[in-house]
């Protein structure tokens, strides 16, 4: 059997329509579709499934992240596929160069283990994307209440604009990785990546490789004017950003610390927390 997890309101409310073309491609097969706002136990369900049933994730990040988190600790005998069809398809899009241009269905067995850890508030939380920390999270935060009144589709860029040139404020911020701290001033954001994509499709971290065998994630720090950043922008979707040394800086590491002096909003793969002062984020080498 093969057991499709879709999301009606994943880019955009389009979920049932994604989940009905990831359907063909089980034509001689008997398919199942699960509604994942339906499940209360996503572990006693799977428990239910015999060993060599497919599980197929229709979303998007959001959906993706929320499943692994909460199978993280169980030991899945069922081969586990995405099917992307999030508005922003982040994780696709880090890993898609893996794979044959007309590859449909994407294993993610081997990317459900082994990930990296992030405190937030007192929440425990696994994130297969990424951490954003400042502008990134208030333009998740502003996404939301935008989300909440309409049904039209969020134009993060314009929000993110607007942030930069009016209504976000600039932070100091104290890092440290793996020991060692710095204070930077006037901080746009501070990320926390596994991958190299945030935001709808942003290549924040463009060095950042998630099955890099040190196991390091790659914290950054965006800094600087207002008008200089937004000039910079469009560089962010082409990893160009980084040849500007003075505004962006990447620090690697397996423990990361970061504190605001004053509290901000702050998002998970997507997920938006508000009210955050700071994080932290461990990523050990088990195999080692």
């Amino acid at each position: 059997m093969v057991y499709i997890f879709m999301n009606p309101l994943a880019n955009n409310h389009k979920g049932e329509e994604a989940t009905e073309q990831a359907k063909t491609l089980f034509d001689q097969q008997s398919v199942k579709i699960v509604d994942v706002r339906h499940i209360t136990n996503v572990p006693a369900f799977i428990a239910k499934l015999a060993a060599d049933d497919k599980i197929v994730i229709a979303g998007g990040d959001g959906t993706v992240a929320r499943f692994i988190d909460a199978v993280y600790d169980l030991n899945l005998t069922q081969q586990v596929y995405l099917y992307p069809a999030g508005s922003g398809n982040d994780f696709y899009n880090d890993i898609k160069d893996r794979y044959p241009p007309d590859t449909k269905l994407f294993p993610l067995n081997e990317y459900m283990k082994d990930l990296p850890e992030v405190v937030v508030n007192g929440t425990y939380r696994r994130f297969i994307n990424g951490i954003g920390f400042g502008i990134d999270g208030y333009v998740c935060e502003k996404a939301d209440i935008e989300r909440e009144k309409s049904t039209k589709r969020i134009n993060y860029t314009k929000i993110a604009i607007k942030g930069c040139l009016y209504d976000y404020k600039r932070a100091n911020a104290t890092v440290t990785v793996d020991g060692v701290t710095k204070t930077y001033k006037n901080v746009f954001m501070v990320p926390c990546m596994m991958g190299r994509y945030y935001g709808g499709g942003m290549m924040i971290a463009p060095m950042q490789d998630r099955k890099n065998a040190e196991k390091t994630v790659s914290c950054v720090v965006w800094r600087g004017s207002r008008l200089g950043t937004l000039l910079r922008f469009n560089t962010v979707y082409t990893g160009k950003q980084v040849k500007y040394k003075k505004a962006y800086e990447v620090r690697s590491g397996h423990s990361i610390k970061v504190v605001f002096e004053k509290p901000c909003a702050l998002q998970i793969d997507g997920e938006t927390f508000r009210n955050v002062l700071s994080y932290s984020v461990t990523f050990h080498n088990h195999d080692k």
